[in-house]
């Protein structure tokens, strides 16, 4: 028997990390299950992806050196990646080290050529659709209009464009002839991904979606599902400032507020799914009624929803929209500027809270207007400066480096996560 939610059949329970399922021309075949006792060799090919991700082109000698693994290990590990397609040598760039006899080593690099990992952030005024390739690059992007839909009405129109989606982004000039590992899914909310459920987004009108059971169902790809937050943090452990992958937090702020943490390159996953919920955190002064009943939540004074409503109010913009505000920030416009001032104000506070709580090495932050213009991630880091009790530098406090991609490159992060965790494993 099929359950549903909210009319829309969830279909048979989800296959298996290691189960194989169908998949549509040209996507990706399921790579041999792990067998017991295969644990280090799994852990070596990670280490080796590691380091030719971080230093690539590089030579074996060089990734030998770089991970303690012995010159046989790595070469091991290497005729495997390579069979897999994550890996590619560059015969090109071989130099024949000064003194060193035979046949130079031919340097490694991770393959942005052969494969590609697919994502769908799913928002409230819209959804993101996105290939990237395995070193993060995105490929192809598509933003989806919701169209004011909630509940099952946005999930019943996602789920009819997705196999068009992958078709379209299959005949793309940049991603023709690849193969698809997997689909990723990201939203905001409880989300847990053992079961590919998410629990609860109370914007969106979700509770207890089956969302990567109705994924699969819909594109015969591979899915693993995770709380966008978290897969901010994740994708900023695998391609971004190294100073993450010895502990961050991260804070995304849109028409969601959430946070997640990351320790010596893990994102923390909390019980029951939820690494925290930061957009409770309180605000002094705010009177902003949030749906938990409370006023003064993170989650209302600094949302989307809240900036630009007051934008509207003031006549700054004609409808909630963030193209339009972005658009009277940057022609100068005094009264649009106060209002993401306060906003940021409002961010630094939250995160000098979390600092104190956490003492991360780093703070990402991911919010339009810090993105977009330096000017207001200042205004994040003053009010940071003035309200840590830890008195940290506000330096380790950053934007997150991949701009206007950042929701594609979420998308794609759960998939890509577990790609460089266990290289061998099916997806």
């Amino acid at each position: 028997m099929t359950s549903t939610v909210r009319g829309i059949p969830a279909g048979p329970a989800p296959h298996s990390a290691t189960r194989p399922v169908a998949r549509p021309a040209g996507h990706a075949a399921p790579r041999p299950a792990s067998r017991p006792g295969d644990d280090r060799r799994e852990a070596n090919a990670a280490t080796v992806l590691r380091a030719v991700l971080d230093h690539g082109p590089v030579a074996r000698s060089a990734v030998a050196r770089l991970t303690g693994l012995s010159a046989a290990a790595v070469s091991r590990q290497v005729v495997d990646l390579l069979r897999l397609e994550l890996l590619a040598e560059r015969p090109e760039l071989a130099v024949a080290a000064p003194g060193v006899r035979g046949r130079p080593q031919l340097p490694l690099e991770v393959d942005a050529e052969r494969l590609a990992v697919a994502g769908l952030h799913v928002g409230l005024p819209f959804s993101t659709f996105a290939l990237l390739d395995l070193r993060g690059r995105v490929l192809f992007r598509q933003e989806l209009p919701n169209g004011g839909r909630r509940g099952s009405a946005v999930l019943k129109a996602l789920l009819a464009r997705l196999p068009r989606l992958l078709a379209a982004a299959a005949a793309a000039p940049a991603t023709a002839g690849r193969r698809v590992l997997g689909l990723g899914a990201v939203t905001g909310g409880a989300v847990d991904p053992e079961r590919g459920v998410t629990v609860r987004h109370e914007p969106l009108g979700w509770h207890e979606v089956p969302l990567r059971a109705l994924l699969e169902r819909a594109t015969g790809l591979p899915v693993r599902v995770d709380n966008h937050a978290r897969a901010l943090a994740a994708a900023e452990v695998l391609f971004g400032d190294p100073a993450a992958r010895r502990s961050m937090v991260q804070l995304f702020v849109g028409h969601v507020v959430d946070a997640s943490i990351s320790v010596a390159g893990t994102v923390h996953q909390g019980p029951p799914s939820v690494t925290g919920d930061g957009g409770h955190l309180p605000v002094p002064g705010s009177t902003a009624r949030c749906h938990c009943g409370r006023n003064g939540c993170l989650s209302v004074a600094a949302s989307d929803d809240t900036l630009f409503e007051a934008a509207v109010a003031q006549g700054v913009i004609a409808r909630p929209d963030r193209g339009l505000l972005l658009a009277a920030v940057r022609s100068g416009d005094a009264r649009a500027d106060a209002l993401v001032r306060e906003r940021a104000r409002v961010v630094g506070g939250a995160l000098a809270l979390l600092a104190d709580v956490v003492n991360p090495d780093l703070l990402v932050l991911t919010e339009t207007f810090a993105v977009a213009d330096p000017v207001y991630l200042d205004v994040v880091r003053e009010e940071f400066a003035l309200r840590s009790h830890l008195h940290r530098d506000a330096d380790l406090l950053v934007a997150q480096r991949f701009g206007a991609d950042a929701l594609a490159v979420a998308a794609c992060a759960p998939v890509l996560g577990e790609l460089y965790a266990r290289p061998l494993l099916n997806l």
